[in-house]
């Protein structure tokens, strides 16, 4: 797969004195569900490829980073990577387990065997020699290593980082204060007032489970929000707006949603939910929002047993201000607010991903740079959408690598 080279280049920094790695093929940043997807696709071919990954194990956002309860929000037939499909007898809304079982069956099916513990601090492109340097540090024992690559694959995610906000006064709250990223259930907080900042599917999910743990959880709700039934008529909303999508235009198929919302859900703006003023596909499409598919937090809702809260002003003693001067004594916070990309603090690169860490170019033409640059998992079209791209990325670096193969092997003919 990789092989020792020699490491004199003179303007490498002293912390890489150490090794210096060749790699034959690509060099793929994270393993993940699209970094697997990429290396399925190249192993299949016979590409050489090293497949580089932070954490201790394959996909450790949803190993490491999600609650207990968590199922997929879409179907399996929606979620599935390319060239395996979920097993049979997988329910219709595979769960955390489930998934995960998935993700390691495929890397011993494709024999995908990522180096874990080594995190990327630096990838350049070295115009000199038209190859990629990556610089990796691990993370037992800080061991350094310079990959040196003809392609890059960054398949890092959307979610690589959580986002935690900045309140006034949460050093005085003095209360239980984590991310979504770390909570697992709700039984540690049964009995205790929770209030969960933020109302995307992570914070409607984790007030539902509170719930479930006898908790009482108010949920911040700072901006409009689309939320659907996960199914209409027995089907897969995700699928039927699919489906439409091939015979409608984008405005007609939301309409059509937000009618069957309005008839299964009915008004949830009386409940402190309001709705953008442009319909849920066109928002996916136009900035990445994913509306919420509701499982069961709405009718916890209308009971008051989950209350919706405006935002916060401050935090207090024991308690949060809220914008409209509401006062709530609370024990607890949850941020459910999301995740960002770190590719910047990495990728010494400017033209291909913008400063928040996506393509600059939408899907579907956000999966090709410049210089042998590939990216897999920035879609915000979810599994499918890095699928998609995975094929793409996969197949393109297959031409090229049996292209210059079958050269290298003309010439040595000829010599």
């Amino acid at each position: 797969m990789s092989s020792s080279c020699d490491q004199s280049s003179s303007n490498r920094d002293d912390l890489f004195s150490g090794r210096c790695v060749l790699v034959n093929g690509p060099v793929i940043v994270g393993a993940g569900p699209s970094g697997l997807a990429v290396a399925a696709g190249l192993k299949q071919e016979g590409v050489p490829l090293v497949i580089l990954e932070r954490a201790t194990c394959i996909a450790s956002l949803w190993q490491n980073r999600t609650y207990d309860r968590l199922k997929l929000h879409l179907p399996k037939q929606f979620c599935e990577l390319p060239y395996a499909p979920f097993p049979a007898d997988f329910p219709e809304y595979p769960s955390k387990r489930h998934f995960i079982d998935y993700l390691e069956s495929y890397a011993r099916r494709f024999q995908i065997v990522p180096r874990f513990n080594e995190s990327v601090l630096s990838a350049s492109y070295d115009r000199a020699c038209a190859l990629w340097r990556v610089k990796t540090v691990s993370g037992c024992g800080g061991a350094s290593v310079e990959y040196i690559c003809r392609w890059l694959v960054v398949a890092s995610g959307e979610n690589a980082e959580k986002v935690v906000p900045e309140f006034e006064g949460m050093h005085e709250f003095g209360g239980s204060v984590m991310h979504a990223c770390d909570y697992k259930s709700g039984e540690f907080y049964r009995g205790k007032k929770v209030l969960v900042v933020g109302c995307g599917n992570s914070g409607m999910e984790v007030s539902l489970d509170l719930c479930h743990h006898g908790a009482s959880p108010s949920m911040v709700v700072r901006s409009s929000v689309h939320v659907l039934p996960r199914e209409i008529l027995g089907k897969s909303t995700f699928e039927l707006g699919v489906f439409l999508m091939k015979w409608l235009p984008v405005w007609a198929v939301d309409n059509i949603l937000l009618a069957a919302a309005r008839l299964i859900l009915g008004n949830i703006e009386k409940y402190g939910l309001k709705r953008p003023p442009i319909g849920p596909l066109q928002l996916k499409n136009t900035q990445g929002k994913t509306p919420v598919l509701d499982i069961g937090t709405l009718s916890r809702i209308r009971t008051g047993d989950i209350k919706i809260v405006p935002g916060i002003k401050r935090f207090f003693q024991g308690g949060v201000e809220l914008v409209d001067g509401q006062l709530l004594e609370i024990d607890s916070v949850i941020l459910a607010t999301g995740y960002s990309s770190n590719v910047p603090t990495w990728l010494k690169e400017n033209e291909f991903f913008s400063k928040d860490g996506f393509p600059n170019s939408p899907f579907p033409n956000g999966w090709k740079g410049k210089c042998g640059l590939y990216a897999v998992g920035f879609t915000r079209r979810g599994l499918s959408g890095a699928s998609v791209d995975a094929i793409k990325v996969a197949k393109d670096i297959i031409k090229i690598w049996k292209t210059e193969t079958k050269q290298k092997h003309h010439s040595v003919k000829v010599l």
